[in-house]
């Protein structure tokens, strides 16, 4: 039997803890995309966006912490485990809602329809915005850092993410608004004001995955662009 080497149990005992954050991220952000929200920034925008995008960028910064530290395939693996986590959400909440409520229930049929109801068309366009978004974002990651030789980090967490978030936007409102679930004429806000947030948002995570790069690179003795193989 092969011995584990005591540093790549704990990288893995790590990979598990992000793995778990990035899909109980994913799997929030579709279960309470009904509610929108408006923020003012400062006054110069206001942002009208379901709150389902609030746990959403954590899982690019996830992504690309994975991608720095253990390697593309690493990376792509969640985002696969992302999947299968999604439909499972999926499956489950279809059978709650096939399940009659009795007469004292708290939350009735109808009203769990209302909130939940839609979660199905929400999870499928989520799914397939997710899945162009997410492998875009690991492709483009991995370009720049092979292009910069490791070197600015910055660069490509933000220059993948830009891009890739721009994809996830545009084709969950686009999905949403083609079958009847948000009105075409919030299409442009929802657009610029998803994407912008989520811009916002990745600039303002820049640190962190700064921070959570050194943290691991210095518990797994790792050089400057080096990965862990696991």
């Amino acid at each position: 039997m092969k011995e584990i080497h005591p540093q790549h149990y704990s990288a893995y005992k790590v990979y598990l803890v992000l793995a778990s954050l990035f899909i109980a991220s994913l799997v929030a952000s579709n279960l309470i995309f009904q509610k929108f929200f408006y923020w003012d920034f400062f006054g110069v925008y206001t942002f009208e966006i379901s709150v389902g995008v609030l746990p959403y960028p954590i899982t690019f910064l996830i992504t690309d912490l994975i991608s720095e530290i253990y390697g593309k395939r690493k990376a792509n693996q969640i985002v696969t485990a992302g999947i299968f986590a999604s439909l499972f959400s999926m499956l489950i909440v279809y059978t709650a809602q096939m399940v009659p409520a009795t007469s004292w229930s708290p939350i009735n049929d109808e009203l769990f329809s209302k909130v939940f109801g839609s979660t199905v068309i929400a999870v499928l366009a989520s799914m397939l915005a997710y899945l162009f978004a997410q492998y875009i974002d690991i492709q483009l990651f991995h370009f720049w850092k092979k292009l910069t030789k490791g070197k600015h980090l910055w660069l490509r967490n933000n220059c993948s993410t830009f891009l890739s978030q721009f994809v996830d936007t545009f084709t969950v409102v686009f999905l949403l608004c083609s079958v009847g679930k948000i009105a075409w004429e919030n299409f442009s806000i929802l657009l610029l004001s998803g994407f912008l947030f989520k811009v916002l948002i990745a600039a303002l995570d820049t640190p962190f995955l700064y921070l959570g790069t050194y943290i691991l690179r210095r518990k797994f003795n790792l050089k400057p662009a080096e990965e862990i193989n696991l």
